[in-house]
């Protein structure tokens, strides 16, 4: 316990950087991962087609690369000095999504055509059709794989931490630095990421219950 104990600042610093590129990636995810989802169904070929080859494209691509490619190529475009973590917070989203995409893709297959035919002939839009509709069915039933999506995302942190972006990943190295066991500094750091998953298994299974669907 010594080893928590005597570095609070590094593993509070860690700990951060961790639920910082989580929680900053989920929300990206879940934003731009909903609109490809409803791009990849909508009859308008060139949304499918772009939202086709979004998910297709990034992920196809190793996480490492598109970490590579926000730590190396984005400060290139960018005015001033890049922040890394914000970088890498938006490189975990950005992959996140297309399963995010993928995820909802599936539950939309789970509403039955005949509920957005019918929505459609009282004179809804796509975009109502989809928000009043469908997305809210498709949600209920997707909870389960869209946990494993975050539940992934979260373990997907650890990859910030060959770019220099501080969490629980590279908190070894530091460790290893101050001469500490770095066997017993990696059975911490697998303590934290059970919690944090049994955390996301807790709220998953809280949703499910709440928004249980009756059949």
């Amino acid at each position: 316990m010594n080893i928590i104990t005597d570095y609070p600042d590094l593993w509070r610093d860690a700990l951060v950087g961790t639920l910082v590129l989580f929680f900053g990636g989920a929300v990206i995810a879940l934003i731009l991962g909903v609109i490809v989802g409803a791009m990849r169904v909508s009859p308008i070929p060139v949304a499918r087609a772009v939202g086709t080859v979004y998910v297709n494209w990034i992920r196809n691509t190793p996480l490492t690369l598109v970490m590579f490619f926000f730590a190396f190529c984005v400060p290139l475009l960018l005015p001033g000095r890049a922040n890394f973590l914000v970088l890498a917070v938006w490189a975990l989203g950005i992959y996140t999504a297309t399963y995010v995409a993928e995820t909802i893709r599936s539950g939309i297959n789970t509403v039955p055509v005949g509920q957005a035919e019918a929505a459609r002939a009282l004179g809804l839009t796509f975009g109502q059709v989809m928000s009043l509709i469908v997305l809210p069915q498709a949600a209920r039933s997707v909870i389960p794989p869209m946990m494993s999506v975050f539940i992934a995302l979260l373990k997907n942190t650890t990859v910030a931490a060959g770019f220099s972006v501080v969490n629980l990943g590279n908190i070894r190295a530091e460790m290893s630095e101050n001469g500490e066991n770095q066997l017993l500094t990696i059975v911490w750091v697998m303590v934290f990421f059970v919690v944090m998953v049994l955390l996301l298994a807790w709220l998953q299974r809280v949703l499910e219950n709440r928004w249980r669907v009756a059949r």
